[in-house]
């Protein structure tokens, strides 16, 4: 089929909750999508942080394609030889106990915010320790549940009223937190790099402060690890960087090479809140999911592999503060590892198609955020390629900017 054709039948068929890119992806190869037309476009959207490997990588193929394991589905009423070993290795590298297996990052969201309150029933029966704390400027999925603790108006006006006892505190007012962190509260949930809201980071003192106040009242501190996790600043998880011991964690995005499944790790004493019954999925940790899991898993913990996201990253972080020199429109470069963004003095949507056409995929979020996500293996060459493509693109943003300065963002 033609792009024009595949456009045609969504047109007619889809339910219009997208706006794509107008790209027919056919392929991938490495860190380069290609589309109908054989056009290449490094990718440093990454399929938003789900193609940590990028695409065609031969040990998820051989793995996809082993003849010897025929198994696609069996109900989570059988067991199955990988999802207790992707639970033991998730616990390792959390340093947590016990998992729980779903199919996306909002389910992840779900599960936690549950487990949060079920953990205090447990404690306290009258009920009254029931609240989840969120942080302003986050996003945690799109299910009732996990929008309620998302922050953005745009997200959840159109679905209200939304699930009650959810409330939010400034990110990074470590003051704030410590009014807001009530004994009421059940959960405390906190993206230690807030993805849609533009990569911010929190800062030590804040995590730290919720951690210590889950800790005086017996709420479970959670670390929304979805887009931060998994490798993607240079780390196994990102909260590790700040010496933090979460509760519970959430993981999803790369976890199985682009196959749906997330994962929930929780604590021993966490983990006891749910008894069989209180929590379930149909498909969440299929044999195929958890077999590609581990082998994903696998990769990235080989010897360098983390090093090398890290001085990548770095180098990447260096030549966008370089570019923030050389054009002013660049308000802040922020973000750790293959996680970063630039905030830029205005709307950055048309750069995102001027660099489509330049064979990039980016993103803009939070309307500002210009977002990189890129895979894990990308290059310093891809670096570089970006950064001489993105230049001529905000050099004329700013110009634009001087001429009409209404269009510029206080």
């Amino acid at each position: 089929m033609t792009f024009e054709e595949v456009r045609e039948l969504e047109s007619r068929f889809l339910i219009p909750t997208y706006e794509r890119l107008p790209v027919l992806a056919v392929r991938g190869e490495g860190c380069v999508l290609y589309d109908e037309r054989g056009k290449g476009y490094v990718d440093f959207l990454g399929g938003i942080a789900v193609n940590a490997l990028g695409y065609n990588h031969p040990e998820i193929v051989q793995a996809l394609c082993d003849k010897s394991e025929s198994l696609l589905h069996v109900s989570n009423l059988i067991y199955h030889r990988f999802q207790g070993q992707l639970a033991q290795k998730l616990a390792r590298w959390t340093g947590l106990d016990r998992a729980f297996f779903a199919n996306s990052g909002t389910e992840a969201v779900e599960g936690a915010m549950k487990l949060a309150r079920a953990f205090a029933r447990r404690r306290n029966s009258d009920g009254k320790q029931a609240e989840i704390l969120a942080v302003e400027n986050s996003f945690h999925g799109r299910t009732l549940g996990a929008l309620s603790a998302t922050w953005p108006v745009k997200y959840r006006a159109p679905f209200e009223p939304l699930v009650p006892g959810i409330r939010f505190v400034a990110a990074n007012d470590a003051a704030a937190l410590r009014k807001a962190l009530t004994p009421e509260v059940a959960g405390f949930i906190v993206e230690p790099i807030q993805g849609e809201g533009g990569v911010v980071e929190m800062s030590t003192e804040f995590l730290k402060t919720g951690e210590e106040l889950c800790r005086k009242h017996g709420a479970l501190f959670i670390c929304d690890e979805i887009q931060c996790g998994l490798g993607r600043t240079g780390r196994f998880f990102t909260f590790q960087k700040f010496g933090l011991k979460p509760d519970v964690v959430l993981i999803a995005k790369p976890l199985a090479a682009g196959l749906p499944l997330a994962a929930m790790v929780a604590s021993e004493s966490a983990a006891q809140a749910f008894s069989p019954g209180m929590h379930g999925t149909t498909f969440g940790g299929g044999p195929l999911q958890c077999r590609l899991a581990l082998k994903v898993l696998e990769i990235i913990e080989r010897p360098g592999f983390l090093q090398r996201v890290r001085e990548t990253g770095d180098y990447f972080r260096q030549q966008l503060e370089r570019l923030q020199s050389e054009v002013p429109v660049i308000r802040e470069v922020r973000g750790d590892g293959l996680m970063l963004g630039i905030e830029l003095k205005t709307s950055g949507k048309k750069v995102v198609g001027q660099m489509l056409d330049a064979g990039f995929l980016i993103n803009c979020t939070h309307d500002t955020v210009l977002r990189f996500l890129p895979p894990l293996i990308i290059e310093r060459k891809h670096v570089s390629s970006l950064v001489d493509a993105l230049r001529p693109c905000l050099a004329g943003l700013a110009q634009t900017a001087v001429n009409s300065p209404q269009e510029v963002l206080q």
